[in-house]
C-alpha cells in the first residue's frame, strides 16, 4: 500500500480539540463554517481531516478567542483529550515508559502528521515532538496543547504527581510567560532546536495501576491494523523516517538507511520493488515534505533549510524547490505568508 501524499488527524481526536474550544468560550458551528468543515464528515467512522485544515481551525480559534495562550488549561486538556484506542493501549503498559512507548508507535493512529520519539538523557528521557506533511506552520498553540495533553496523560496513567524537568520549543519566548509555567510548571526554553518534554527516570518507572497484560495485547492488534490501513507499517514509510532522521548529517545512502532500519541493503531493494517505488523517490518525497515545513517556518534562513535537507549546496536546493512547487524558495515562502494572510 503507498504512503499517503496527504497526512490527516483522526476525526475523533479533533472532536476532543473542539469540545475545549467550546468550553474555551468558543462558537464551534461558527468556527467549522468558517473553517469550510462538514460538520457531519466528523461523525463519520474512520474520519480523517487533513493537517491543514486543522492548522487553519486552530488559526481561526486563536484570532476568534483572542487568546494566544489558548489550549493552556490544565483542567481543558486533561478532560477534553481524546486518544480513544492508543489511549486505552498506553494505559495497560507496566509503567510510564512503556506507554510513551506505545504513543511512539501508534501515534499515526491519532496524526500521521505528528510524531515523537523517545531521546536518552542522563537523568531521564525527552519525549521530542516533530510534525511533518502540511504546507501552512504548525501554530505554536497546537504544540502548545499537544504537550500538555501528553503531560496531562502521563499524570492520569500513573494516577501521580508527575511533573517534567524542563519543557523546550522552537520559537521565541512569548511575551508573557505566566501561564506557560502555570501549566508546564517546570524550567522553559525557547528558541530550542525542538519541542521537547524531559521526564525523569523516577517518572518513567512509576507503574501503571490500571497495567493489563492480555488487554493490552488486543489493543496493540487492532492499532496494528489500523497502521496498515493508513500505511504505515509499509517498508517505504519506514524508510522515509530513516531518511528524514539522517538528512540533517548529509543525504543518506541507501545502505546506511537499510542499516539503520536493520536490513541487508539488498533486502530493502527488494521490498521497496515490491512496492513499486525507488529509494530515490522516497528520498525525494521526504525532502519535499521537509521543505515545506520548514519554509513555512521563519525562523530557518533559506541556506538553513538547504543545509537541513542535506543538500550539498543552495543551488540543488534551489533547483529542487524549482521543480516541487514551481518556485524558487524565497518565493515559495512569500506564498505562503500570503496564504496564511488570507485565512479569515
Amino acid at each position: 500500500m503507498p504512503q499517503p501524499e496527504e497526512r490527516t488527524s483522526s476525526a475523533a481526536w479533533l472532536t476532543g480539540l473542539l469540545s475545549m474550544f467550546e468550553a474555551e468560550g468558543l462558537d464551534v458551528p461558527s468556527l467549522l463554517r468558517d473553517a469550510g468543515f462538514d460538520p457531519d464528515s466528523l461523525h463519520r467512522q474512520n474520519a480523517r481531516i487533513p493537517v491543514d485544515e486543522i492548522t487553519v481551525l486552530w488559526q481561526l480559534a486563536v484570532a476568534r478567542a483572542g487568546k494566544p495562550t489558548l489550549g493552556l488549561q490544565r483542567e481543558l486538556a486533561d478532560t477534553h483529550s481524546n486518544t480513544s484506542t492508543v489511549g486505552h493501549a498506553m494505559a495497560c503498559s507496566p509503567d510510564l515508559r512503556g506507554g510513551l512507548e506505545r504513543l511512539v508507535r501508534y501515534m499515526p493512529v491519532i496524526s500521521d502528521a505528528t510524531a515523537f520519539s523517545m531521546q536518552p538523557d542522563p537523568r531521564g528521557c525527552w519525549l521530542v515532538m516533530e510534525h511533518t506533511g502540511g504546507r501552512l506552520p504548525i501554530p505554536r498553540q497546537r504544540l502548545e496543547h499537544a504537550l500538555l495533553t501528553v503531560l496531562m496523560q502521563c499524570r492520569w496513567l500513573t494516577r501521580r504527581g508527575v511533573e517534567p524537568l524542563a519543557m523546550e520549543f522552537v520559537y521565541p519566548p512569548p511575551a508573557d510567560d505566566r501561564e506557560h509555567r502555570a501549566a508546564y510548571r517546570c524550567e522553559l526554553r525557547f528558541n530550542a532546536d525542538a519541542n521537547r518534554m524531559l521526564i525523569s527516570a523516577a517518572a518513567l518507572s512509576l507503574p501503571l495501576p490500571t497495567h493489563h497484560p492480555e488487554l493490552g495485547k488486543m489493543h496493540d492488534r487492532l492499532l496494528d491494523e489500523q497502521l496498515e490501513l493508513l500505511g504505515q507499517t509499509t517498508t517505504s514509510t519506514l524508510v522515509c523516517a530513516e531518511i528524514a532522521r539522517r538528512l540533517p548529517h548529509g543525504e543518506p545512502r541507501r545502505q546506511d538507511v537499510a542499516a539503520g532500519l536493520g536490513l541487508a541493503d539488498r533486502t530493502l531493494q527488494r521490498r521497496l520493488q515490491e512496492e513499486s517505488v525507488s529509494f530515490q523517490a522516497l528520498l525525494d518525497r521526504t525532502r519535499r515534505e521537509l521543505a515545506q515545513q520548514y519554509l513555512a517556518e521563519q525562523r530557518h534562513t533559506l541556506a538553513d533549510v538547504a543545509d537541513r535537507l542535506g543538500f550539498v549546496d543552495t543551488s540543488n536546493f534551489f533547483r529542487a524547490c524549482k521543480r516541487w512547487f514551481g518556485l524558487p524558495p524565497a518565493q515559495y515562502r512569500a506564498r505562503i505568508r500570503a496564504t496564511l494572510a488570507a485565512v479569515p
